[in-house]
């Protein structure tokens, strides 16, 4: 991938000269095929050992994590099914470290912390931990999980600090930190790095992480020495270079030509409007460009996306649009030209605070490639993004304890689900977000001092379409003890877009201190809420957008809609063209088939040529 900025890509270490004999090496399709499903299961394992032992709800309960193999060079070799932003932003903090500690400063029994975002990761509360793994003496293969913590340190709880000036700010940055050496726990690094966090259950969940990796290592070396390391090394080569020939088969069945979209944030945390993200997409025979020259460049804006993050978000986005057995590792990423411009909002300058951007103008990238690609890949077209702004992550201190707690509030999220060609849109959960798991009410009022008090689909908020997009949910959250709550609220003015003629999704609405004389909703400037106990919140997610033109939904799926309560029966009117008669409160209701035929003949003459 072409990166438009000043910073030089990480060169890989010089391979040994065992290491260079064995290159020409090749496994055969089966024994890669073996040796891939051996990594996957290893990243899945990975995974699951930190929902199993992390202290933390973002990561026992929310599956806010992701493991990953790659080579000893920091090229992706497999991952887990997990949260696509963490798979595609590992790859180049590795990478870092592989050229910051050289050829000869790793050593068996190593394990590295690192979560900068100016050294190839997403935002501060990404951390990702890694191990080399070595075998006859030398590094083979890496095994990486990153994590999502609940806090880093710096001038606000919970790693979303909107007014941080800029990154040291926002909290501690671990370029690249050796936790442990050559098995060794770094007592000094471990407790650093405990003293600079809020979060009474950080180290439990630090050392879960590094439990991970260890068992990563473990099930690799096994892997090594049943197939040995030449056999290994061969079948990354393999795997990469199969990933690499079938995404270049597909682009060479999209028409060639430039196609280009422009999307919005609605605005950043201090109230800049319209972050504008700008993407043109070339493809010319099997080759694929994605362009972000003509982003937002504004010198002033509180909104940006690492470059590591705006690459996993045009990679996640682009494998939702293709073969899905395409395998996604550095096959896949090396065949995309990605051009994103040095000091744009999605490539910012050093030091630029970037808690934020990470949601946004971040997933706008998938929204933008989406859009770009409408009328290539049509059937295929869905923005696998979000329009949330940020978590409403929830703090103060507990009364039975009296120590501080910090509620991500991954208990609450249910929304922007659209649809594509042939699917309504369904779940609670977009693709962006992956296998993330929304909490349970029962065990997180146990361990916070908060109240669920409803949590539904909201009717008439799916985008209309030929297919429609699924509802957005209404969430009303109460606090029992004083608390502050984060507010960041986008998809006010820009929500979920409709693709092929489909409408946009319903708008996000957050009304804070509810319940109380002092209830108002956020506007366009993000902000610390203070709630007194008994107070509440009320987030009123927006729906996903429609696929399609909304008078080509068969009348009878929008009666269907109507009786479920996805549609209201003044909707079926305004929205499908579809007249109701009867009553829904009897289960009366039937379509109106020659109203209905009359109206939709009306609405059609009424459009511009």
């Amino acid at each position: 991938m072409a990166i438009a900025s000043r910073r030089k890509p990480p060169q890989a270490v010089r391979p040994r000269t065992r290491a260079a004999r064995a290159r020409t090496r090749t496994a055969d399709p089966i024994t890669n095929e073996i040796i891939l499903g051996a990594f996957e299961t290893i990243c899945y394992e990975m995974a699951t050992h930190v929902s199993l032992t992390a202290t933390t709800p973002i990561l026992n309960q929310s599956n806010e994590r992701n493991a990953t193999i790659l080579d000893a060079t920091g090229r992706l070799a497999a991952l887990s099914v997990g949260i696509p932003q963490f798979m595609l932003s590992s790859t180049l903090p590795i990478r870092f470290a592989v050229e910051f500690f050289g050829e000869g400063g790793l050593f068996d029994g190593d394990v590295i912390v690192a979560n900068d975002p100016y050294h190839g990761g997403g935002h501060l509360p990404d951390y990702n931990i890694f191990a080399p793994v070595f075998h006859d003496g030398r590094c083979v293969l890496i095994a990486s999980i990153q994590c999502h913590h609940a806090d880093t340190g710096g001038g606000a709880p919970g790693g979303y600090n909107v007014n941080a000036p800029d990154i040291w700010a926002e909290g501690v940055r671990f370029p690249a930190v050796k936790i442990f050496e050559k098995g060794c726990k770094r007592r000094d690094v471990e407790y650093m790095m405990a003293v600079n966090n809020r979060t009474p259950t950080f180290l439990g969940d630090l050392r879960a992480q590094v439990g991970a990796a260890q068992l990563g290592v473990r099930r690799l070396q096994e892997v090594l020495e049943r197939f040995d390391t030449e056999t290994v090394e061969a079948a990354v080569r393999g795997i990469i270079g199969y990933a690499k020939r079938r995404f270049k088969e597909e682009v060479a069945r999209w028409p060639d030509g430039v196609y280009e979209s422009d999307t919005y944030v609605d605005h950043d945390p201090h109230g800049k409007r319209d972050i504008h993200v700008h993407c043109t997409v070339t493809v010319k025979g099997s080759d694929l460009t994605v362009d972000f020259t003509g982003s937002d460049d504004r010198p002033d804006i509180q909104a940006y996306s690492t470059f590591g993050n705006t690459r996993g978000y045009v990679v996640a986005q682009l494998a939702a649009m293709m073969d899905p057995t395409i395998p996604k590792n550095e096959g896949f990423f090396d065949s995309i030209d990605l051009v994103v411009p040095k000091g744009c909002c999605l490539n910012p300058p050093e030091g630029r605070s970037v808690a934020a951007g990470t949601h946004h103008p971040g997933t706008e990238v998938g929204e933008a490639v989406a859009k770009a690609l409408q009328d290539v890949v049509p059937e295929r077209s869905c923005p696998q993004v979000y329009k949330m702004g940020m978590p409403t992550v929830i703090f103060g201190r507990h009364p039975k304890t009296g120590q501080m707690f910090i509620d991500h509030s991954v208990d609450t999220f249910a929304a922007y689900c659209g649809a594509v060609k042939g699917q309504d849109g369904w779940g609670a959960m977009n693709v962006s977000f992956g296998n993330l798991i929304r909490a349970t009410a029962e065990i997180n009022e146990a361990i916070f001092p908060v109240r669920q008090l409803a949590r539904d689909y909201e009717t008439d908020s799916g985008g209309p379409g030929e297919f429609r997009g699924n509802c957005g949910s209404l969430y009303k959250k109460q606090v029992l003890t004083p608390a502050t709550i984060y507010t960041y609220v986008v998809g006010r003015r820009y929500p979920m877009p409709g693709i092929a003629g489909g409408q946009p999704g319903s708008a996000n609405r957050l009304v804070v201190r509810a319940g109380g004389p002092h209830a108002s909703e956020v506007g366009d400037t993000a902000g610390y809420i203070e709630h007194a106990a008994g107070e509440s919140y009320e987030y009123h997610y927006g729906g996903g957008g429609g696929w399609g033109d909304p008078l080509a939904r068969p009348p009878e799926k929008v009666l269907a809609d109507v009786l479920d309560e996805y549609v209201s029966v003044e909707g079926a009117r305004s929205d499908y063209a579809v007249v109701l008669t009867g009553s829904l409160e009897d289960l009366t209701l039937a379509v109106d088939v020659a109203a209905t035929t009359a109206l939709r003949r009306e609405r059609r003459a009424a459009r511009p040529a």
